[in-house]
């Protein structure tokens, strides 16, 4: 048997190395997506109120929507402008309110401070973002963490 020439032998190391894929960051998929929108509806249900819903990846990449009947069209814009705060800010969108109340952070460009909008966690790390609209702030961050919890996401927030 003939082995490769050394040349050979030596692109073949490198272009596996080039090649060889590199872990995976944690990614939220679509299956979890609609779970926590699911669990989030029927915390909204239960509770008589009309929701928008919806999650982003870590980057604030649509991952899912829901704009419940009776919900006005006006929450798809809130949902999305409370993800941007989240996903700005790592944190929740009331948080980045109580900061920008406090002087703490500039005015973050087409956030807004409302709460209802959580960082989606796994396992330490945020995947993404999820909001509700459509209720009190309050009830919009109830039915959040109604989702999160059913995707065993970290419930701080």
């Amino acid at each position: 048997m003939k082995l490769p020439s050394p040349r050979i032998a030596l692109a073949s190391a490198l272009l596996s190395v080039v090649f060889t894929a590199a872990p995976a960051a944690a990614q939220l998929t679509m299956a979890q997506a609609r779970t926590a929108v699911d669990a989030a509806e029927a915390e909204a249900r239960a509770n008589g109120w009309n929701l928008t819903l919806y999650v982003t990846d870590a980057e604030g990449a649509p991952v899912y929507l829901r704009r419940m009947d009776g919900a006005s069209p006006r929450t798809t814009e809130v949902v999305r402008m409370k993800v941007t705060a989240v996903i700005a800010t790592g944190g929740t969108s009331e948080a980045y309110g109580q900061a920008l109340a406090a002087g703490a952070t500039d005015s973050i460009p087409g956030a807004i401070h409302f709460p209802g909008g959580l960082p989606i966690i796994m396992n330490g790390e945020m995947v993404g973002a999820m909001s509700a609209s459509g209720a009190s702030g309050a009830d919009d961050a109830a039915a959040v963490r109604a989702g999160l919890a059913a995707i065993g996401a970290d419930p701080a927030g």
